[in-house]
This record gives C-alpha cells, sequence and structure tokens, in this order.
C-alpha cells in the first residue's frame, strides 16, 4: 500500500510504500530527509502542501517567538515529535511571522496544537503541555 508524504523542505508529495515508513526516507525531488525527528518550520504555502496532500496527520503547533509559554513547550514539541514521526507529520507556524495562517485557523490563544487528517481539522488543544501529555493526546487522536 502507498502514502503521499509531503516534503516539509520543497513541498513536492512523495509516494511511499506504506511498509517502508520506519526507513530513513528522502525526497525524490531535492533529496532531503522525509523525517529527521524534529518539527519543520513552514511557511503559509507549506503548511497548506502539508495539509492538502498528507497522508499522514500532520501535527501543527501554533506558536509565537514572544509567548513564554510557546518557548517553554518548545522543548517538549520536539521531544514528542521524535516519538511521533514517521506515524505523523510534526511541524511549527510563527503565527507572528504568519499572521494570515493563525487567521485562517482560527488560532485565538497561544500554544495551539491542531491535528488535520484528510485537509480538515480532527482536533486541538490549547495551552503548554509535556511531550507525554503530547504524545498520549495525538496518539488517541489518531485511532
Amino acid at each position: 500500500m502507498k502514502t503521499h508524504l509531503v516534503c516539509p523542505h520543497c513541498n513536492s508529495t512523495n509516494r511511499v510504500d506504506t511498509a517502508q515508513l520506519e526507513a530513513e526516507l528522502s525526497c525524490g525531488s531535492c533529496h532531503k530527509p522525509l523525517f529527521d525527528k524534529h518539527p519543520a518550520s513552514l511557511s503559509a504555502l507549506g503548511l497548506a502542501a502539508q495539509i492538502a496532500k498528507s497522508e499522514v496527520p500532520v501535527v501543527v503547533d501554533f506558536w509565537a517567538p514572544w509567548c513564554g509559554p510557546c518557548r517553554m513547550m518548545a522543548p517538549e514539541y520536539e521531544k514528542a515529535c521524535a516519538m511521533l514521526e514517521p506515524h505523523a507529520r510534526c511541524v511549527k507556524i510563527d503565527t507572528e511571522a504568519h499572521q494570515e495562517v493563525g487567521a485562517k485557523h482560527n488560532i485565538r490563544s497561544i500554544p495551539t496544537i491542531a491535528i488535520f487528517r484528510g485537509g480538515k481539522e480532527v482536533a486541538r488543544i490549547s495551552g503548554a503541555r509535556s511531550a507525554p501529555d503530547l504524545v498520549k493526546w495525538v496518539r488517541s487522536e489518531m485511532t
């Protein structure tokens, strides 16, 4: 069975055998790793591509550099990402730099974590969380 993965570097869609998800996969276009156990910082265009085309759940951390709880949660989100990939794509959106994205997704407080599947938001939580809490929440929403 094949699944579509969007490269966080060039936004190209890669068709990958589902059985190969645990392997070290590289983008067919830019040859960079499709997963590196770190959340990718995306632009508005990159997030739109991930949400629209990725067939693994996309976990988005909406944050801002001036936000204390966001900075406090950043290392926890990083740890959670290492535990969730490659079965979920973890990304970050700086809502200060990309205000239109925050407005489009109705982000009213940060940090907010949202999960997208099949082009739609399926779950959302706000407030800083620990890595184990994030992993538990994401996995519960993926089943």
